[in-house]
């Protein structure tokens, strides 16, 4: 047998044990029985089909918002739309699948035919377009707004994620096929003159709504840390200078004020006045450490469009009275 009729006939063999699993209701013993294998390969077979993306597991939750909450955020930074999920718990688990749910419901209610949409990168991202239902919408162009971050982290970067979303609006992706930090200003600037990075970023210039994260620079809640693209020196140095957090790359201190230009000249990437252009700026961010961020970039209009949860959004609101 060749390769790809193992290949095959392997996706056709997971295919058919979890259609008697999910559909038919059948037990894994069942299974086992009926195709001649034991219950434990049984059970591979079916976290293969998952991993595989043969089976997607969707959970429909039902999100309840604050709106008290969310009309005093919205009174105090000027936003455009609120959407705060009410929590039971703060260190609530599945918090991030929440937020997706909460990102996707937001990006429904502007979402319209021949429009633009930026993506940024990360977890928070990565879990609303996970979140986004699949559906025609209509012209609609999906752009990649940061460079690459590399193969390591491809579930939450850029390309991956214009692909995903492309996929599931039927629309065009347009991607910056560079990396999102470089070793310094003058690379970046040399990339950046490339016609098709050039191209890739003005289309981003003229998004309509521009989806993203909202980053820290406490150590264990960054994601540049965390991925290893910036040392705990380089860290410690964006810190010192005020940093409280960052989108697409841009740091600001707790005023909302850009700062650590050093860094962003090291960034392909769209620049603080070009989102600040954007019509919809939604940010997704919440939980602990992400409060301060979240103030900087409200206060510094990189978004105006807020989703986040009733704990992290009681936070904002009472470091705004001491800030």
């Amino acid at each position: 047998m060749n390769e790809n009729r193992y290949a095959l006939d392997r996706a056709g063999l997971l295919a058919d044990v979890a259609e008697m699993y999910y559909l038919e209701g059948k037990n894994q013993s069942e299974i086992a029985q009926h195709i001649g294998v034991t219950r434990s390969m049984v059970s591979r077979l079916l976290k293969e089909a998952r991993q595989r993306g043969i089976v997607e597991i969707r959970i429909h939750r039902t999100l309840e918002s604050d709106p008290e909450i969310e009309k005093a955020l919205a009174e105090r930074f000027g936003l455009k739309d609120v959407f705060t999920v009410v929590l039971r718990h703060p260190d609530e688990e599945h918090l991030l699948n929440i937020l997706g749910a909460a990102g996707a419901e937001m990006i429904k209610r502007h979402l319209k035919p021949d429009i633009s949409i930026g993506l940024a990168w990360g977890t928070s991202i990565s879990a609303v377009v996970d979140a986004v239902e699949m559906q025609e919408v209509g012209d609609v162009r999906i752009t990649q707004l940061v460079g690459a971050m590399g193969a390591q982290y491809s579930e939450y970067d850029g390309h991956a994620l214009v692909s995903r979303l492309a996929d599931k609006f039927g629309a065009d992706g347009f991607f910056l096929n560079a990396p999102f930090i470089c070793p310094n200003s003058e690379t970046a600037n040399s990339l950046m003159q490339t016609a098709n990075i050039r191209q890739t970023l003005q289309l981003g210039q003229q998004a309509h709504i521009a989806l993203l994260g909202i980053g820290s620079t406490e150590p264990q809640y960054s994601s540049f840390f965390l991925a290893g693209y910036v040392s705990e020196e380089e860290l410690l140095d964006l810190r010192q200078s005020g940093a409280v957090g960052d989108v697409c790359g841009i740091h600001f201190n707790a005023r909302g004020e850009e700062i650590c230009q050093d860094f962003c000249d090291r960034l392909v990437a769209i620049r603080s006045s070009d989102i600040q252009n954007i019509p919809v700026r939604i940010g997704v961010a919440g939980g602990d450490g992400k409060a301060l961020p979240i103030l900087g970039a409200l206060r510094g209009k990189l978004i105006n469009v807020l989703v986040t949860d009733s704990f992290t959004a009681k936070k904002v609101l009472e470091l705004d009275q001491l800030l």
